[in-house]
Formats: C-alpha cells, sequence, structure tokens
C-alpha cells in the first residue's frame, strides 16, 4: 500500500501535486511519502509487538538522513553494514544500543569505530574476522558484543544476486560449523556472546523460508545452551518481499503469525533488519521524456533518468511499474522505456503496453523507494537526482540535485598536469 494516487487523472504524492513538484525541482526526481514510510514502520512494529524485539531498519536500502530521523524518532535502531552507514545512522539520532553490524569486510577501522560508538552487536561473518575483532577490543579495553551470522542452506526463491542463504553465498558460516564457531568465541577473552543472525535474502513472498531457517536457529540456540552459551537475541534478518508488479507478499502480520508461536516458549529478543518492506513502495523516481524513437521492430521512450539513477532494471532485470503522472487516453502502444546512458543494458522497462507517450510528459517509476538512490552513481559524468520528501500538503527538499562542481570535488590534479 502507498500514498501515490491519482486525483482527476493527475498523479499525488499524498496531497502534492506530482507536477507541482517537478515545477519546483525539476527531473529526475526521487520523491517519498512521509505517510507510507510511517505505515509501512509501525506495520513491523504492530506486528511483533507481543513479544520482545528491535525493528533495525536496514540503511543500504535507503540512507536518506530525513528518512533515517524519521524513522529513528519511531523508535528505529539499525541494520549497517559499513562505518559510512554508522556514521549516518549516529547521526540521524538512531541509538548505538539499536544498531547491529553486518557484512563480510569489515576493516579494522570500522571495527575500532563501532566498538567506540558502543553498538549493540556485530553480525560475525568468518573466524578471521571474530578474531581481528577481539584483537581490537583487546587494545581498546573493552569487551565485544557479537553475534555470529549462521548460513542455514535455506533457498529464498529469489533473484541469486540477492540470495543470501546458501552453502555457495559468501555471508555467514555453514550451519554445521556453527557450534565450533562459538566455542571459539567462548574462549576469547575480549568477546561476549549475546546472539545469532540469519538472513536469507531480499525480496522474498514466501513464509516458508523465514520459518525453515528460523527453526533451524532455535535449533543451534537450545544446542549452545546446552554447551553453557545462552543466547539473548535472534537476529532473523530481513527479506520481506514487496508488490513491484502482480506479486503479493506476505504482511508483517503473516511474518509474525508464522514465526512468533516458535520463539514464544523462549526468551529471546528478536532483531528484524527490515528495508526494501519500509521504504520501497514509499518511493518513486520521475522522469521526463526526451525523445520517442522507432525501429522497424522497436519504439523507444527515451526519457531523462538513466541506470545510473536506478540500476535495479539493468542489474536484477528487476519489474517497475510505470505510470503517466498525467494520464492520457492514446492507444497503448509495446514501448522500451530507456535512459541517455551509453549502455544497451539502460533501460527501466522493455515491450512494455501503456499508452502512446509524448515528448514532455512525465513518467513515475514505481516502487523506486528502495535501493533506488543508495545504489545510484556519477556514470556518464551524470549528477545525482534530487530528493525531496512528501507530508501532507508540503514538500520538503531531503537532497538537493547535484551540480557539474559536485562532479569534480574531492578531486586533485598533481601540480605537474597544471
Amino acid at each position: 500500500m502507498h500514498d501515490f494516487l491519482y486525483k482527476n487523472s493527475e498523479l499525488y504524492t499524498e496531497d502534492v501535486p506530482v507536477r507541482e513538484i517537478v515545477e519546483k525541482v525539476g527531473t529526475p526526481l526521487y520523491i517519498y511519502s512521509h505517510k507510507t514510510l510511517l505505515r509501512h514502520y509501525h506495520a513491523f512494529k504492530e506486528a511483533f509487538n507481543s513479544y520482545p524485539n528491535i525493528i533495525c531498519f536496514a540503511l543500504k536500502a535507503n540512507s536518506n538522513s530525513a528518512i533515517l530521523r524519521l524513522l529513528a524518532r519511531e523508535g528505529s535502531g539499525a541494520d549497517i553494514v559499513s562505518g559510512g552507514e554508522l556514521f549516518l545512522a549516529l547521526k540521524a539520532g538512531m541509538p548505538a544500543k539499536k544498531i547491529v553490524y553486518a557484512g563480510v569486510g569489515k576493516t579494522e577501522e570500522e571495527i575500532a569505530y563501532a566498538l567506540k560508538s558502543r553498538i549493540l552487536m556485530f553480525n560475525v561473518e568468518s573466524s578471521d574476522e571474530l578474531i581481528a575483532i577481539d584483537k581490537i577490543a583487546d587494545k581498546l579495553g573493552v569487551r565485544a558484543p557479537i553475534a555470529i551470522r549462521v548460513n542455514p542452506d535455506i533457498s529464498a526463491s529469489t533473484h541469486p544476486y540477492i540470495s543470501t542463504g546458501l552453502k555457495k553465498h559468501k555471508f555467514g558460516i555453514p550451519i554445521n560449523k556453527a557450534l565450533e564457531y562459538y566455542s571459539l568465541a567462548s574462549k576469547l577473552k575480549n568477546i561476549r556472546i549475546l546472539g545469532i543472525h540469519k538472513h536469507i535474502g531480499s525480496q522474498i513472498i514466501k513464509i516458508s523460508p523465514f520459518v525453515e531457517a528460523l527453526k533451524k536457529i532455535i535449533a543451534l540456540a537450545q544446542d549452545l545452551k546446552s554447551q553453557g552459551i545462552e543466547i539473548k537475541y535472534l537476529n532473523i534478518g530481513g527479506g520481506l518481499g514487496i508488490p513491484y508488479n502482480d506479486h503479493v507478499p506476505p504482511h508483517p502480520k503473516d511474518l509474525a503469525n508464522a514465526i512468533l508461536p516458535l520463539v514464544k516458549k523462549h526468551n529471546f529478543t528478536i532483531i528484524l533488519e527490515p528495508g526494501r518492506a519500509i521504504a520501497g513502495n514509499a518511493g518513486i523516481l520521475v522522469t521526463k521524456i526526451l525523445y520517442l524513437k522507432s525501429h522497424i521492430r522497436k519504439k523507444f521512450v527515451i526519457v531523462d533518468a538513466g541506470m545510473n539513477d536506478l540500476i535495479r532494471p539493468s542489474l536484477y532485470d528487476a519489474y517497475h511499474n510505470i505510470l503517466h503522472v498525467k494520464k492520457n487516453n492514446n492507444p497503448k502502444a509495446l514501448v522500451d522505456v530507456v535512459g541517455p546512458v551509453c549502455e544497451s543494458g539502460d533501460f527501466f522497462a522493455k515491450d512494455r503496453k501503456m499508452n502512446s507517450p509524448r515528448h514532455g510528459d512525465l513518467l513515475a517509476i514505481m516502487s523506486a523507494g528502495a535501493y533506488g538512490f543508495s545504489m545510484s552513481s556519477n556514470y556518464n559524468g551524470r549528477p545525482r537526482a534530487a530528493e525531496v520528501l512528501v507530508k501532507g500538503k508540503d514538500f520538503f527538499v531531503i537532497r538537493g540535485r547535484e551540480t557539474y562542481e559536485d562532479l569534480i570535488k574531492g578531486v586533485r590534479v598533481p601540480e605537474f598536469l597544471k
């Protein structure tokens, strides 16, 4: 559910016409709905409120400081994978004691930064990393709180690039090695074991993989308890999908109804890491049609946004619904919606049936609030898009459009080249 709706054939974000925002800010442009973000966050909060939990928003999905601040004010913590994301989370007011740090390649500097910030815990992904954290904690005179990311060998039935829970993936440690890793952790004097972490993938549209993975994790927790290692936190990860097209993914309530009965007889605190499920349908990318071009077998709609602005269709062959900002009654046509970047993979839709567009029309690429701006780049020397947050009848620019000068910010030319 989202708050991008037509009123009198014109697309609105909450109570503001999209066209009106474009007139002030230009295109390409990300627009987010305050109301949708809140509703999606509270869907998780309400679904799991009967059991101790911490909701840690996945910054990789959308790390705009205004959006992080909005979620922090509602009580959200953060799921981070870099020192930069830790910085952004803390700056936005997310409490350190609600921050969990995953990722297979944490640097010494990042580990030290997180320890000094007193985050809730690291999700450790290898024995090398575990030993590195122990050494750094020793230098700082602290004990490092950790969970070990366990790979339960469960298929998430999603795109292979965003599936993370099988033996062949780089993430976590095999579940059949988990007792060995926890035994090692228990012997390291600067390590404090707090939990178990698992995350099997993203854009998951079935409940069963979550349930199967959690059963394995609970069994592991019981085995650890029998060996004197008490687990306080079960981090069940994120990954709940959203309806990009005709998929009807589970609601957070469905997820809660399936997994809470499994944990209620245990004394855990569960950690959830939603990202896409909160931000995905809370944002759109608005783009303007520059040109129309026809070949013998193809009709191209060339827009001013490119794969550098939203890479998901190019990278994952992902589907995004595309709407006219102003509805028209033109005959339907089969078109490719493409950008100006010099790559054949620069597209938003292929062979898409839509009302024939016209020069200058505005299009809204839906479900772009997650892994949109956060994965954008300056490829082809293109300044990144502006971002706007809409709240009721008002809108706020929460990131200004980059300029050409921004493209050389931080660049230094050696004296011998001047």
